[in-house]
């Protein structure tokens, strides 16, 4: 006879059959509809989840099917949820014009020694194509509303973008970036202290964006976009990295407003499960077919991953209970 579950897995399977069905989309931005490159962590002192995310501009109107003016001049948008499944608009977050620039891009925050960090990305104009420099900034708060310059990361590249950040488990931490001088890949770099960086090994040969690195499951994961699906890799210490042989949610969904590759993603760690927040373009909508700008739109969509044999595997048709539990911080293996 196989072994019977204990109490407290008990309890937390009747919490979580209990728990809301996340709605789909999960988020769409009421102000530009163009909700992407989602960070999200737990506020302590309100008992919310916040969420920081790119507020792109998709209703902007095009002068021809080469601008892209719409993905510049982008604020960062917030929105906060009691429980993970149901979250409201909450506003734009405060970002210093003086040592960031007109366009924000791919928020990272994290909770690290003893205070909020965010490290954004900043293209220092409002561009009609995608030639020109952009930088990582590094910027700090008490409260995740006010935020303090700190300083614009020298990678040794004036093309980097999609900044994400982890704490090593013998101390130090390691910054996951995409280059794009060296044909978008994902680089490393690490630090002693959070503020100085020193650019490591290229983790990838082919292109991709939106790096996310997270401890799960005995295993140190990197999900990143690479634009047919997304690219899953597992190491046992976040150094060495084994890709796996398929892309997840390249396949678009069969529900309204999931039907089209999932991209950029952000991971909620809670407990023994993960979650996974992705942006969907909406392409495959009827109404786009009649309008074709309205591909542009963009909303924020939740799946749970499932992790057999070091595979990762995520079902984007399946509903979703979502009842997040509190955090503290970023937790080490």
């Amino acid at each position: 006879m196989g072994q019977q579950p204990g109490r407290p897995m008990i309890a937390a399977l009747l919490l979580l059959a209990s728990a809301p069905i996340a709605p789909k989309p999960l988020y769409r931005d009421p102000v530009h509809d163009g909700a992407a490159d989602a960070s999200t962590v737990y506020d302590r002192k309100s008992g919310e989840w916040v969420m920081f995310y790119t507020n792109r501009r998709a209703d902007l109107p095009q002068n021809d099917p080469k601008d892209v003016r719409w993905v510049h001049g982008t604020a960062i948008g917030t929105a906060r949820s009691r429980d993970g499944a149901h979250w409201t608009y909450s506003g734009t977050a405060h970002i210093p014009k003086s040592c960031t620039g007109d366009t924000l891009w791919a928020p990272e925050v994290q909770y690290l020694a003893g205070q909020w960090h965010m490290w954004l990305t900043v293209v220092p104009g409002i561009f009609r194509d995608w030639n020109a420099p952009r930088f990582i900034v590094h910027l700090t708060s008490p409260d995740l509303t006010s935020w303090t310059c700190s300083d614009r990361l020298d990678l040794g590249s004036d093309r980097v973008i999609d900044a994400s950040v982890i704490a090593l488990p013998r101390g130090g931490y390691r910054l996951f970036y995409n280059d794009e001088h060296q044909n978008k890949a994902i680089r490393t770099a690490d630090s002693s202290d959070l503020v100085h960086w020193t650019p490591g090994e290229r983790l990838t040969q082919t292109p991709g964006e939106g790096p996310k690195a997270f401890y799960w499951k005995i295993n140190w994961w990197l999900i990143s976009d690479a634009w047919k699906g997304l690219l899953v890799m597992r190491s046992p210490d976040a150094t060495t990295w084994t890709p796996q042989p398929d892309h997840i949610l390249a396949t678009p969904g069969v529900h309204p407003t999931d039907r089209a590759m999932g991209q950029h993603p952000d991971i909620i760690v809670t407990g023994n499960r993960a979650y996974i927040i992705y942006f969907v373009h909406q392409s495959g909508e009827v109404d786009t077919q009649a309008k074709p700008d309205l591909w542009r739109r963009s909303v924020l969509q939740i799946a749970e991953l499932t992790e057999t044999d070091g595979i990762l595997t995520v079902d984007r048709n399946a509903p979703v209970r979502v009842r997040l539990k509190p955090q503290t911080a970023s937790r080490l293996p």
